[in-house]
């Protein structure tokens, strides 16, 4: 076989229906979409509409709970942090928080904060300031040499005003004096 011989194989590519150009087309006037009414149209937003009958969706019962009050944390593995301070990602000498992990890439998310999963192994001695974490990574940090402090986490916005003496408490404490 030839470079000039390479061709694609019988019917591999097809050019799409052209539609609405003429009777002769085979797809002209109507172009395929019968004639009058909503589903004639682009746009159609029918799906789940069951003519005026109750849809299926809406007669299927209920399953299940959402929380409004579940906090949402970005859960870090103490394996991915040892592979970053073996990387040199994160600095072990420093404390450790969620502006330090996410500039490593390990939190993603997490606007109330970062929990510490005990998965993985940790030799580094590192000392850390998260919003949580589970008993199993507690102990492992600890026999490693390191500590954890787990702290009510407040976001840098909140962080800032906190320091202005601007926040909902200070004003409070304020007003008091």
């Amino acid at each position: 076989m030839k470079l000039n011989e390479l061709k694609d194989n019988a019917g591999a590519r097809k050019s799409k229906m052209r539609v609405g150009r003429g009777i002769g087309s085979g797809k002209g006037k109507t172009a395929g979409r019968g004639q009058k009414g909503q589903k004639s149209r682009e746009g159609v937003s029918i799906a789940g509409f069951e003519g005026g009958q109750m849809p299926l969706h809406m007669r299927l019962p209920k399953r299940g709970f959402n929380n409004i009050f579940a906090k949402d944390h970005a859960e870090v593995n103490l394996g991915a942090i040892q592979k970053a301070v073996d990387a040199k990602k994160l600095d072990a000498k420093g404390t450790i928080d969620h502006a330090a992990l996410k500039a490593a890439g390990l939190a993603r998310g997490g606007k109330d904060g970062v929990r510490l999963l005990g998965k993985g192994e940790l030799t580094a001695k590192l000392s850390f300031l998260v919003a949580g974490a589970s008993k199993g990574a507690v102990e492992a940090v600890e026999k490693a040499g390191g500590s954890v402090e787990v702290i009510q986490f407040t976001p840098r916005a909140e962080l800032a005003a906190a320091k202005k003496g601007k926040t909902r408490d200070a004003k409070k404490a304020a007003a008091k004096k």
